[in-house]
């Protein structure tokens, strides 16, 4: 039975990677071999960051639990929300789960007062307790996001002396000209590519447990994407341009997670500061330098120095993803500025607006006023 299964992996692994796709045309596998004169991607080298991403998600738990979380309280937020012990009620248990957020219109609460002997008040007061006890705090919010910097300081920081002396940092023709014999895959950038992948691997593997976000499911697809993009960039020695892509993604996050850092813990001025820097970054990098340089030469400058072959449709396919992914984020960044400059508060906008704040529980358990549901 497990031989059968290894069969059809291996089967299905070979009619995956076929070089009528993958490769330039009279180009093989074989002529890709690592030797001890030049190194090349393989496919064993995408199943590392999977195992390494257990490491990292190891790490990251006691980074957060040892380092962040105590910074978090030393700066005023609390290590966990204050509640009241909820009595248990299978009846508002099953009703709130099948409600939106535990907001239930006035049939399905006409249909609880006569189910529990209840007050309209008190099951109120207890659906909104009962969603508070979902509802991640703040000092869970700061540790994510100081997770998230600390990673993209690192990365880019690395990014930055992998590519320092690589000459296609400068001219991106270099990412095409000699392709492929002449892209060997030095030691540098292959451990840069396994350290991106294990971080994509582990956000992936714990997208449905960290805080959610209006973007939930655009975050996902671009989790996806950029694992896809770079697992094939490694194997088809695409690597040149995949590391541009990671170097500038990463730069705006740093500035983007600490704007959030600053917001938690309520430093106006640092966080509108790092926000404008973050703005500046992000149209340079994402909305300019990405689309105007990178996409444009895979699209249009590739072709003259490397012959067309299928795994163009795939891998513009998935730089195009980005690109739009960017833009729907590009519109949430302008709803802060529109919420900046009406004399809003400025929140995360990527945050669900269904979230309480934590000064909404009173240390007694019960909600500061009936009507205070949607925060």
């Amino acid at each position: 039975m497990v031989q059968a299964i290894q069969d059809a992996f291996w089967g299905f692994s070979e009619r995956f990677w076929t070089p009528v796709i993958w490769l330039p045309p009279n180009v093989t596998w074989n002529d890709l071999k690592s030797t001890e004169a030049a190194r090349y991607g393989t496919t064993s080298d995408i199943y590392l960051p999977i195992l390494f991403s257990f490491v990292l998600i190891f790490i990251r738990i006691i980074v957060e639990r040892f380092i962040f979380c105590p910074i978090a309280v030393a700066y005023g937020l609390k290590p966990q929300i204050k509640r009241s012990s909820l009595v248990n009620n299978p009846t508002l248990e099953k009703a709130y789960l099948s409600s939106r957020k535990g907001k239930l219109s006035k049939k399905e609460m006409q249909g609880l007062l006569k189910q529990v002997d209840m007050t309209e008040r008190q099951i109120e007061r207890w659906m909104r307790l009962r969603f508070s006890q979902d509802r991640p705090s703040k000092t869970v919010k700061f540790t994510e996001t100081a997770w998230r910097m600390l990673f993209y300081i690192v990365a880019f920081a690395y990014g930055l002396y992998c590519l320092w002396d690589k000459p296609w940092l400068s001219n991106i023709q270099h990412c095409w000209i000699g392709y492929p014999f002449e892209h060997t895959l030095t030691d540098d950038v292959w451990w840069y590519y396994m350290l991106e992948l294990s971080f994509y691997w582990s956000l992936t593997l714990q997208h449905f447990q960290n805080v959610r976000r209006k973007d939930f499911w655009e975050m996902f697809v671009h989790h996806v994407a950029t694992i896809c993009l770079l697992v094939f960039s490694l194997v088809v020695n695409f690597t040149r341009v995949g590391t541009l892509v990671l170097v500038i993604h990463d730069i705006a996050d740093i500035f983007l997670e600490g704007g959030k850092l600053m917001q938690y813990i309520r430093y106006t001025k640092a966080c509108d500061t790092l926000f404008a820097i973050f703005l500046l970054i992000w149209i340079v990098s994402r909305l300019g330098y990405f689309p105007f340089w990178i996409i444009r030469s895979s699209l249009f400058e590739a072709y003259t120095f490397i012959p067309f072959f299928p795994v163009w449709y795939i891998f513009n396919g998935l730089l195009c993803t980005l690109l739009f992914l960017h833009v729907v984020w590009t519109y949430y960044i302008l709803r802060i500025l529109w919420r900046k400059f009406s004399g809003i508060e400025i929140s995360d906008s990527r945050s669900s607006n269904s979230e309480l704040s934590e000064d909404e529980i009173n240390t007694n358990g019960s909600t500061s006023t009936p009507d205070n549901r949607d925060g």
